[in-house]
């Protein structure tokens, strides 16, 4: 249980919604947190509603890598103890990154065959960066069990919005930088939010005033093994993992075709079902760092001797591309814009840097 210390910080914060009613909105989706007193402040955010902070959380838990990555982004690294699965967190990508480091190991799992609420009482993090409902819907917590880790160790502030597939979530979802800015509240990190909005709006002004006119269509796959023989199929939807691809204005081909999404339970898809669609670029989705020489030597030279694959246009044309990770941040989704424009459009990026490595560091930093 909670250390004195820990109960003391703990009582300055308090959720202003009831937990229980997490199945309808409270809240604004675009209020701003606000302070009554000198430290005082409080954040408005679906499901939950209001959460009014004391004072500023210095440790915080997130389960999704696309969290971890906002409060890195914000400079608050030294305080995230733990993560969903650490393999799902893209901390390689920090390492182009001056100055900016997270090293997973030194994180927590929280994922064991289950989540138990044991391990939030462990940690006694100031706040949860988590959507409760991802952890009732998701992971099959109880609305007590949220209750409870919510009143005796510390809120939840969170929306699931990495995904536009599940019927659960039938409440306002937001954008990748509504939900930095949420998260820059909580941490009253403003002017670092800021600064990413504007570096962000500046590479994305300059990515697509490259763009050709003629946009492919484009599948993202999931492998289902190893040797890839059936994929999960992901639709480019409105929702952070897609960010990448709807940021280049590409058209989603499994969607256009009647392919349900993976997340919405819709099952694999096999080379006959993707023969049938044929789309101009098959985007392989992967957790972890790839590199492009293990992309090449676990994907694409399969696909060139698999009987059925090799048929495929996008083998054919060499169109086969890295689709990068499931949860990106404001930092992960800049690399993988990045990678994602390289491999679609290689005539006009190739292998260009497409943003400031350095100025990215200095945001994190404060320099």
């Amino acid at each position: 249980m909670a250390t004195e210390s820990k109960r003391t910080r703990r009582r300055l914060m308090k959720t202003g919604a009831a937990i229980t009613g997490l199945g309808m909105t409270a809240g604004c989706l675009g209020s701003q947190g606000t302070g009554d007193g000198e430290s005082e402040y409080s954040v408005t955010m679906e499901p939950v509603g209001t959460v009014e902070f004391d004072s500023v959380p210095e440790t915080w838990l997130p389960y999704t890598g696309d969290y971890a990555d906002m409060g890195v982004a914000l400079g608050r690294a030294d305080g995230l103890v733990g993560i969903g699965l650490q393999s799902r967190y893209g901390t390689h990508y920090y390492d182009e990154l001056p100055g900016v480091s997270v090293e997973p190991d030194d994180l927590t799992e929280l994922w064991d065959d289950g989540t138990g609420q044991e391990v939030f009482y462990e940690l006694e993090a100031d706040v949860h960066l988590i959507d409760p409902n991802f952890m009732i819907n998701r992971l099959g917590w109880s609305r007590e069990a949220v209750d409870e880790i919510a009143d005796n160790v510390a809120p939840f502030v969170g929306n699931t919005v990495f995904s536009a597939s599940y019927e659960w979530h039938d409440y306002p979802r937001y954008t990748l930088y509504e939900a930095f800015e949420k998260v820059a509240e909580v941490f009253q990190e403003r002017e670092r939010y800021e600064a990413f909005e504007r570096l962000h709006d500046d590479v994305l002004a300059d990515v697509q005033s490259r763009l050709p006119d003629e946009r492919p269509e484009v599948a993202v796959l999931v492998p289902a093994s190893a040797e890839p023989d059936a994929f999960y199929p992901y639709h480019i939807e409105d929702d952070t993992q897609s960010k990448h691809w709807a940021d280049l204005q590409v058209d989603g081909a499994l969607a256009a075709n009647g392919v349900g999404d993976a997340q919405a339970a819709s099952g694999t898809i096999d080379y006959e079902t993707l023969l049938e669609i044929d789309p101009d670029v098959i985007a392989i989705r992967q957790q972890g760092e790839t590199t492009e020489s293990d992309f090449e030597r676990g994907i694409v030279s399969f696909m060139r001797d698999h009987d059925v694959a090799s048929e495929l246009r996008a083998v054919r044309n060499d169109r086969v591309v890295y689709g990068g990770m499931t949860y990106q941040g404001p930092i992960i989704h800049l690399f993988q814009l990045e990678r994602a424009a390289q491999g679609i459009y290689p005539d006009e990026f190739g292998g260009e840097e497409l943003f400031d490595r350095q100025a990215v560091g200095d945001i994190v930093t404060g320099e």
